[in-house]
Formats: structure tokens, sequence, C-alpha cells
């Protein structure tokens, strides 16, 4: 995200002058959610009269692994934080990748431990993805001058399931998640991670396994009157590898068709530049389905 934002505030005047159209995270960051938001509030439109003033994006299950491009990422980050203390409220801000004037807003809920969730009825845990994923959401948001309203709400996290089964699920994912967060924090550990443990740039799934994987999520809406929405997006194959080349490729066709009268020189994101025709080419070409439950 710190890098998407330095991109977007160096260089967005050459790229509307000279109309390079610049669309970051089209895989599984951040296509699923940032189109899942989308075809929710489409769909709240169409069926409740209103868009849903709170989301709520829940991984329900997923298969995939994560290559050591992936993981150099996630050290890389890890890495600049250490050097820049700064650094650390460009992640923490939801609002970080909007347009300059747009940097703040509400509150936004974010799971960091394990919690009983209102949205789904369902204990959750920490998502990985949430610091990415929320930010694509809030800059699309943003872009289309906040048609959702000032207060809109949006957050994602991992569904775990009900009761004490749920709990202890959630307990033991957020104490896993925060347990490797703590070590590579560290540089003598995260350097040997780096060296003994972690994949290395170049290794990751292979086709079997992109071929086997899948990935389901659920958005959870709710309206300021109240009434709901529930939004389910699947994925045919690993989330990170499978399904993104197929997202990638799709989003890559689809924004080749589009009108640059619509959508010019700058910098976007899949459900700006694309909308409908992107949402069209995911589900005929790229596996993956979009349908309210």
């Amino acid at each position: 995200p710190q890098w998407m934002q330095q991109m977007i505030d160096t260089h967005s005047i050459a790229a509307a002058t000279s109309g390079a159209r610049i669309v970051h995270t089209c895989g599984f960051d951040s296509i699923p959610s940032d189109m899942g938001v989308w075809f929710t509030q489409q769909q709240s439109m169409e069926r409740l009269g209103e868009p849903c003033t709170q989301i709520g994006m829940r991984l329900k299950g997923a298969k995939g692994g994560a290559s050591g491009g992936t993981i150099a990422s996630l050290m890389n980050v890890v890495t600049e934080m250490s050097k820049n203390p700064a650094l650390r409220k460009v992640l923490s801000n939801p609002y970080a990748l909007a347009p300059k004037h747009l940097r703040t807003g509400p509150k936004q809920p974010n799971v960091t431990v394990p919690a009983h969730d209102s949205l789904s009825g369902q204990w959750v845990a920490p998502f990985v993805m949430a610091a990415i994923n929320s930010k694509v959401v809030h800059r699309s948001h943003a872009l289309l001058d906040r048609p959702w309203g000032d207060g809109f709400l949006y957050d994602e996290a991992m569904l775990t399931g009900s009761g004490p089964i749920g709990a202890a699920k959630a307990s033991a994912v957020t104490g896993g998640l925060g347990g490797f967060m703590a070590a590579t924090a560290v540089p003598p550990v995260r350097k040997l991670l780096n060296k003994f443990v972690l994949p290395k740039p170049g290794e990751g799934p292979s086709v079997a396994s992109q071929n086997s994987g899948y990935f389901d999520l659920r958005f959870y809406g709710k309206t300021v009157d109240g009434d709901r929405i529930t939004v389910k997006v699947t994925g045919d194959r690993d989330p990170g590898y499978g399904s993104t080349a197929k997202m990638m490729v799709a989003a890559a066709l689809t924004l080749l068709s589009t009108d640059r009268r619509t959508t010019p020189g700058g910098f976007w994101t899949p459900s700006t530049a694309m909308g409908q025709p992107l949402l069209d080419s995911l589900r005929q070409h790229a596996g993956l389905t979009f349908d309210v439950i």
C-alpha cells in the first residue's frame, strides 16, 4: 500500500496528461473485494432502493499457497516500517489510497482480535489481506465521489464458525498470525526465516495445487434503514495464482476495450475503471461467481 500511495501521489498528473491508465491490484488483491463491494452495492440499490452504509467481507473458505514473491513483498513492508516508522500511519489509515483531500473519514471497523461478528452472526479472526483490500475499496468509493455516504464502513475478516468451537478457532488463527508477524518484526529472526523456512522468490504452488484451489467470500451489507443483503463471491482456482492469473487477463482485455472517454488517463481501481464489463468478463472467462444469497 505504501508503494501504491507513492505511485499515485508522484505520477497521477503525468498519467492524466499522457493518457496512461494504471489499475493496481487486478488479482486476488483486490478484484474479489473491490468488485464484490461494487456488485453488492448495485444489488442493494436495485433490490432495496438504497446503498449499504456498511459492508463486511468475510472469508468463508479458501485453498491455496503462497509464493516466495508474495512472502518477499510482506517482508519488505516489515523492513520498510522498521526503517521508517512514519509508514505505520500509511498502513493503518484505511483511506491511504484515496485522493489526498479524501484521506480522512469515520473510524473504520478493524478486526484485530477474535470477535463475535454482528454482521454474520459468527466468530471471526483477522484476515491478512484486509490491510490492502480495504484501502482499495475506500479508494473506489472516493473516486466515485462517495455515493454510499460519507459514513460508509467496510472491513474484512475470516469466518471461523459459531459457538465455542468458532471462538476457539478464531483465537487459534489470531494467535498464529500474531506470532508470525511478531517473529518477522525481529530482524535476526526475519533473516533466519528468509534463509531457512520461507519460500524464495520464484518458488510457489505447483500447477496441480493451483488448479485444485478455490476461494469463497461473503459480503454482508446493511442499509441505513436496517435492511440486509448477502452476496457470495467465489473463484475456482488457487486465489493468489490460478485465479489471479485469470483475473489479470480478464482485467487487461476489458481495459483495452474500455472507452477512454469514460476511463481516461489516471490511476484507477478495477471497479471504477471497468465496472459491469469487468464483472461480466470475470464471470464468463475467469471462473468467478457473483450471487445474491
